[in-house]
């Protein structure tokens, strides 16, 4: 009983932590903005607005049902692993220790900096590194097949709801929980060694401030069917849900293009920026004539695992006969 109302709290959570990226007033929010875009933008009636918010046809397709079923597996799967994991406390307690052996630095060197300027820069700083990180690891995901293997799953939806954020293989989700504890304990240790105390977030409803706003500004709308873009210089700065859509693109010259999560200046640097387009110019999943078996929850859960392996037994395979080649030519000069 206990076990199934842990269950029932995290996916209640989910909707009603202003953490959370679904939190019920952000995605509100969101219905308000795409309700001013098609009305104002697009200059349809308040009747087709809605009728466009709330297509049917996407939010009950197969792609949509298994974003739906993934979440509540998920979730599960989350709340096993998630004790296993090495948490945020315990690496930033490892790094804050180590940071004691550099001879440069010492302890509570800019304790005496207002605490005013130590807040904001903390919480700039948590989530300047937290984008960051999540552009790498993003990143890291196209560019690695075994990792392509597992992310695969997030792009295999053919529609895309504000639930296609949950559209991930656990092993996924297992990596960017490392990710997220990781780049906070550097935040965490680095600026408590530095600045004592005094080290605090800026935050809104006990949400970094920066992220509230990401998450106000329509956060929900990067995966969804409304395609709503920036002015092209602002698109250089963040990333428009528009940008993200094209992100999901089938197209080839959309491949690998706009890995940023809010900020957009990571693919500007890195040339991975791609400025938005019509969303009604995109087709969206892995390929083309994409069947429905790649919504199907035993192929989305095992298909990546057998993949990897496939792929690593192909590794090994490739080294040992360079290394037989290499013992078969030793032997052969040898004899000579």
């Amino acid at each position: 009983m206990d076990y199934f109302f842990d269950y029932t709290s995290q996916i209640t959570n989910q909707f009603i932590d202003p953490k959370k990226r679904v939190f019920l007033f952000y995605i509100l929010i969101s219905i308000l903005i795409a309700t001013a875009w098609f009305m104002i933008n697009k200059k349809l009636s308040l009747k087709k607005t809605l009728i466009k918010i709330f297509d049917k046809k996407i939010f009950f397709s197969k792609s949509a049902k298994s974003d739906y079923k993934i979440f509540l597996i998920n979730q599960l799967i989350m709340m096993i692993v998630s004790p296993f994991l090495i948490t945020q406390l315990t690496i930033a307690t490892a790094l804050y220790f180590y940071f004691h052996t550099i001879d440069w630095l010492s302890a509570g060197m800019f304790v005496g900096i207002a605490k005013i300027y130590i807040i904001l820069s903390f919480t700039i700083f948590q989530f300047t590194i937290d984008d960051f990180s999540k552009y790498i690891v993003h990143r890291f995901m196209h560019k690695w097949p075994v990792l392509w293997a597992l992310h695969k799953v997030h792009h295999s939806a053919t529609v895309l709801t504000p639930m296609t954020v949950f559209r991930t293989h656990p092993l996924e989700g297992i990596i960017f929980s490392l990710r997220s504890a990781i780049t906070q304990a550097i935040g965490i240790s680095i600026f408590f060694y530095l600045f004592g105390n005094l080290v605090s977030l800026y935050t809104i409803v006990g949400v970094n401030i920066f992220v509230f706003v990401f998450n106000i500004l329509g956060s929900n709308l990067r995966h969804s069917h409304i395609g709503i873009r920036y002015w092209k210089w602002l698109e250089y700065i963040f990333i428009s849900p528009a940008q993200h859509q094209l992100h999901h693109s089938i197209a080839f010259e959309h491949h690998d293009k706009n890995f940023g999560a809010a900020l957009a200046i990571w693919d500007w640097l890195f040339g991975s920026l791609h400025h938005s387009v019509e969303f009604e110019t995109l087709h969206l999943g892995i390929k083309k004539n994409q069947h429905d078996a790649t919504h199907n929850l035993k192929n989305l859960y095992l298909d990546p695992i057998h993949e990897i392996k496939k792929h690593i037994f192909n590794k090994i395979k490739k080294i040992k006969n360079k290394f037989n080649k290499i013992i078969l030519k030793g032997r052969y000069i040898n004899e000579v």
